[in-house]
């Protein structure tokens, strides 16, 4: 009787971690599709970012007010990035590099239209004043290594302003 009563603990335990695994999945997985866009939209879309340079580029780390390292190594390369690839879309206003809290009251209203709930690093290239708003959760993966991490931003967004992309980190 024992035995069976193991058997079914540990088959219960097992279910229950299985469950939490694909709901996390999934709940990830419906999260970064809400920005997905399909058909002739997305079409045009793509076709607009490559054939000519975006007119703005947003770049907004969105977090709350306590921070654990990675967001905060993530806002810092971010930062770099931009402080020393772009200097002169910045000083020129092309280029908008912040950091916002979503916790505080006077950020709720930009953190809706980013639909972002907690640390994410979104880039919002702007054609004909039009958003097209994007997490980038490729940096999470990148974090560990600083220069991956600029080379990486620094191709994306070279690119959005219309310029050469290097091969080595896209």
């Amino acid at each position: 009787m024992q035995k069976i009563n193991s058997y079914l603990f540990y088959s219960g335990l097992i279910f229950i971690v299985l469950a939490v695994f694909f709901w996390i999945n999934y709940d990830a997985n419906k999260n970064n599709n809400h920005y997905a866009i399909t058909g002739k939209a997305a079409d045009g879309i793509m076709a607009a970012e490559k054939s000519k340079p975006a007119d703005k580029i947003q770049i907004f780390l969105f977090h709350a007010t306590q921070r654990c390292s990675s967001c905060i190594a993530i806002g810092k390369y971010a930062k770099e990035t931009v402080d020393q690839k772009f200097p002169e879309e910045l000083k020129s206003g092309k280029i908008e590099f912040r950091e916002i809290n979503i916790d505080l009251p006077e950020n709720k209203e930009l953190a809706t239209k980013f639909k972002a709930t907690g640390s994410a690093l979104f880039i919002n290239p702007i054609f004909d004043g039009q958003d097209h708003i994007k997490d980038d959760t490729r940096v999470w993966q990148l974090v560990s290594n600083e220069q991956r991490f600029i080379s990486y931003l620094s191709n994306k967004l070279h690119g959005m302003l219309g310029g050469e992309v290097s091969a080595q980190e896209k």
